[in-house]
Formats: C-alpha cells, sequence, structure tokens
C-alpha cells in the first residue's frame, strides 16, 4: 500500500474542526502546536499517514475545512504532501 505523509499547517481557528472532520472519516493525525513560518502567527501542524487511494478524500475535506475567501490576502491553511516509504504503527 502506498502512504503519503499529509502536513496541514492551519490557522488555531480553524485546527479543531479540521481535526475532529479527517478523525471522524477514518485518518489518523497527530496534532501539534506551532508558531510563525508561512501563515506568521500561532497555528497548528496536522500529521496524517494517508493511503494514496484516499488522498484525494482527505485533501476534499481539508479544503471544505479551510477554504480561503474569494479576494483574501491570506490562506487559511498550507499543506504539504509528502510520499512515505512505508506507515508502521507499534
Amino acid at each position: 500500500m502506498t502512504i503519503k505523509l499529509v502536513v496541514v499547517i492551519v490557522r488555531s481557528g480553524d485546527h479543531d474542526t479540521l481535526l475532529r472532520h479527517l478523525l471522524d472519516a477514518g485518518f489518523r493525525v497527530t496534532e501539534f502546536s506551532s508558531l510563525g513560518g508561512f501563515l506568521r502567527r500561532k497555528s497548528a501542524t496536522l500529521l496524517a499517514g494517508v493511503p494514496a487511494d484516499r488522498l484525494d478524500e482527505a485533501l476534499a475535506l481539508i479544503r471544505e475545512t479551510c477554504p480561503t475567501p474569494p479576494g483574501a490576502d491570506e490562506h487559511r491553511a498550507t499543506v504539504f504532501v509528502l510520499s512515505a516509504g512505508q506507515l508502521i504503527t507499534i
């Protein structure tokens, strides 16, 4: 099974809702607080190991939960999708 590591840096006000939606959809997610960087403010970083065949589903949940309003100067989330060699749970 091909696994993708999805890293989401999301504004603090949106992270609880996004975390709940991802968990409710059956994704395993780890959350930690972060500061600065892309959004230049307090934020949360979510890490999720996502099977490649469910990547579109995960990205759709992120887009629905953290939409960028038309004409907005800043975005509500930054998403990185990385290839992961394997997902091991111990």
